[in-house]
């Protein structure tokens, strides 16, 4: 009987395995298509921003609160930034023009979600490993002090930015000022996450207000990953996963409800 079980859940997770995986290959080309240089822009484009974040620090020789060349601050934070900010904006409005695939039984508006999840996620996680393996050859970028810390702190970073994607696309189908107040908000969490500050360059009573924003906490991780004891960084582990695991159940309840009221067409 328990084996049976077992065969039924293993059955339905390679169905719906392979659900997301058509579901992405048809957003890669839908997004993309097959002119240029296609799907390829998937991580050329974050590439070329933090590239372009990264020359314009550097020829303003801006101070950033630390001693790390601009570089390596530039690419940890701005590569971070890119993996949680624009998850949300993939899921807001994802569900409308993927009503019809909803008379196909096994897709469900999680997959919808979770396809273009991990398209955003594998873009920027490319961008990320090329951009340092590049700078790491060209003598820009010394290798990260612990690897696993770095990779800890970018799966952390991309759970809460997919738990908030998910729920604010939930949201958003119930009403659209969900996508008119992600875009301020967004530019507004901006500067607040992390990416152009070291929390241990700031104030004692800001920095412990800074480490009540999430993103902060992953950031800081992803650094002491990569510099070790070149810097002194500050985040509270427990409180971002508990952090991430609050708003997973957010928005998989809030996922849960609006699956019931969809009417395909």
């Amino acid at each position: 009987m328990e084996s049976t079980s077992l065969a039924q859940v293993g059955r339905s997770a390679r169905i719906q395995g392979r659900v997301i995986f058509a579901l992405l290959m048809r957003e890669v080309l839908t997004r993309y298509g097959r002119h240029n240089i296609g799907f390829l822009w998937l991580f050329v484009e974050p590439m070329l921003f933090t590239t372009g974040v990264t020359i314009l620090w550097s020829m303003a020789k801006a101070v950033h609160g630390s001693s790390l060349p601009i570089v390596a601050f530039a690419l940890t934070g701005y590569s971070s930034v890119l993996l949680w900010r624009n998850m949300p904006s993939r899921c807001i409005g994802a569900i409308e023009p993927n009503l019809a695939l909803m008379y196909h039984r096994n897709v469900r508006v999680i997959d919808i979600f979770l396809a273009r999840l991990l398209l955003e996620a594998g873009g920027a996680t490319i961008s990320f490993v090329v951009l340092s393996l590049f700078y790491i050859y060209i003598g820009w970028l010394e290798p990260p002090v612990d690897v696993l810390t770095v990779v800890e702190g970018w799966l952390l970073l991309a759970w809460f930015g997919a738990a908030l994607a998910m729920f604010l696309g939930a949201l958003a189908e119930r009403s659209e000022l969900v996508d008119r107040l992600w875009h301020p908000a967004a530019y507004i969490l901006f500067p607040l996450s992390g990416a152009a500050f070291m929390v241990d360059a700031l104030p004692a009573g800001a920095q412990k207000a800074a480490l009540y924003i999430p993103m902060v906490n992953g950031v800081e991780l992803v650094r002491d990953g990569y510099f070790g004891g070149q810097i002194r960084t500050h985040y509270d582990l427990p409180y971002l996963v508990c952090c991430c695991v609050g708003l997973t159940v957010l928005a998989l309840s809030q996922v849960a409800t609006v699956t019931r009221g969809i009417t395909p067409e």
